[in-house]
């Protein structure tokens, strides 16, 4: 691969998403999920851990400078050579590189990834709501992200080695792999979480007036409901959220005019050293141009809560 560092790292990025993908799917085939409770409504799967092992050796095989911050906690293998995916002529992504990107350095990405993001929902059967993700932060802010659905279209595809889709986007750059359309002018809808609920969450949404709640899993699907059109805001006014469920929905969102930050409406960081919690909760609407009409209306108790 030739090319900026960062399209290097992107085009990397999209491929190794797409092999986690095959992995997930294998798991789910053979039948043995090897569930692990981490917590409370939080658990892990032999898809969570062998997706991470995948995505992160190989990145690191291939880009040993840039820092990678994933969900899971994992042992170290005696066979980790075994699972990496090589990179090293992988096909480069049709984009170019911002400027401001162009001269990226490695030690200047941090890569936040999330290897199933909808565990939950991954376990229970509802495989449209799974997805795979990888965003690249540099100086603090998401720049790129690829999110891979591994179960895109499975309800319509009858053949299991056609299932899934990627896309990736790259804030000044544009997205691939997804239309971005408008949501319905005559009603409000609003997406928010399927398993995490509290009377803050739903009393914040009640304030918002919507005409339509959709609840689903996965911020990654949730942001892809925003960009798709099919919801204008995504609302979470909780600290359940991590930084790798956020760094690539942002980046996809950012590079097709929405937005996404906390509650207060104020930017989520993605620094080496940054608090994995999303303390302040997550707010993302369609355009930014909404963005402040929806902090506006966020009740005072919600904001107290996660001051």
């Amino acid at each position: 691969m030739s090319g900026s560092v960062f399209l290097r790292l992107m085009s990397a990025s999209v491929t190794v998403a797409d092999h986690a993908g095959k992995i997930i799917r294998e798991i789910m085939r053979k039948g043995n999920l090897g569930i692990v409770e981490k917590g409370i409504n939080d658990l892990q799967t032999e898809a969570d851990r062998s997706a991470q092992r995948c995505i992160v050796n190989s990145l690191l095989k291939q880009f040993p400078r840039v820092t990678i911050i994933g969900e899971e906690t994992l042992e170290k293998l005696e066979n980790e050579e075994e699972v990496i995916v090589s990179l090293q002529n992988c096909e480069t992504i049709n984009a170019d590189c911002p400027q401001d990107l162009a001269t990226v350095k490695e030690e200047d990405v941090v890569i936040w990834v999330d290897p199933l993001d909808g565990t939950a929902e991954y376990t229970q059967g509802l495989l449209d709501h799974v997805t795979v993700l990888i965003g690249l932060a540099v100086n603090g802010k998401a720049v790129g992200g690829v999110i891979h659905q591994p179960y895109y279209n499975y309800l319509n595809e009858e053949d299991y080695t056609k299932l899934g889709r990627t896309m990736w986007g790259i804030v000044g750059g544009g997205i691939h792999g997804i239309d971005h359309k408008k949501p319905p002018e005559n009603k409000r809808i609003i997406t928010t979480t399927r398993s995490h609920s509290n009377p803050i969450i739903n009393s914040t949404i009640t304030s918002m007036k919507p005409d339509e709640v959709l609840k689903v899993g996965g911020a990654g699907h949730k942001v892809l409901l925003l960009i798709e059109g099919k919801a204008h805001a995504y609302v979470f006014p909780s600290k359940g959220c991590k930084k790798w469920d956020t760094c690539a929905p942002e980046a996809l969102l950012h590079a097709v005019g929405g937005k996404l930050s906390d509650i207060h409406g104020d930017p989520i960081e993605y620094h080496a050293e940054v608090e994995h919690l999303n303390a302040r909760g997550v707010l993302a609407t369609y355009l930014e141009s909404v963005h402040d009409w929806y902090t506006g209306n966020i009740p005072a108790d919600a904001k107290a809560a996660l001051a």
